[in-house]
């Protein structure tokens, strides 16, 4: 592997509170508050792992790429309740990533997206390899390719 990278993912602290609230509460905020009923199907943005049947989960609109450009954006993201922020070790793919069809936007340091390619997801690894041969880009995101929802960042190492 000739290019190191790390998948990072959201910080916790950011949503406890939410599951604080009541339902009308996080109505008022345009927050869902729901229980699991399919695995795979709500992938969590801070443990960067699929929720499990039974578990509760929030489904938010998150500023994912607060960028000062074009490309700033934000869209439907989930946490789980339980959820612990991923310390991912260098190179480590999470496994929720094997099994979808994944969208790579590569970003330069200007948050300019000056890459952008489908893969599958057990092709994440050596895609990310030759992605980042491109000195061009400063970082990634993940977003699932199907809904289009934004998964997570990854750094260069």
């Amino acid at each position: 592997m000739d290019n190191n990278f790390r998948f990072i993912g959201l910080d916790k602290a950011q949503f406890e509170d939410y599951f604080k609230l009541s339902d009308s509460e996080l109505a008022d905020r345009n927050i869902l508050k729901t229980v699991v009923e399919k695995f795979p199907g709500s992938p969590c943005r801070v443990s960067l792992a699929d929720a499990k049947v039974g578990e509760e989960v929030i489904l938010l609109n998150f500023e994912h790429h607060s960028a000062n450009s074009p490309y700033k954006a934000s869209g439907p993201i989930f946490v789980r309740k339980i959820a612990e922020t991923i310390k991912a070790d260098i190179n480590e793919i999470p496994i929720m990533f094997n099994h979808r069809l994944l969208s790579i936007r590569g970003y330069n340091k200007d948050g300019i997206m000056v890459f952008a390619e489908v893969t599958q997801g057990e092709d994440l690894k050596q895609k990310l390899n030759d992605i980042l041969n491109n000195q061009q880009i400063d970082y990634l995101h993940i977003h699932n390719a199907r809904p289009g929802c934004f998964n997570c960042l990854v750094e260069r190492v």
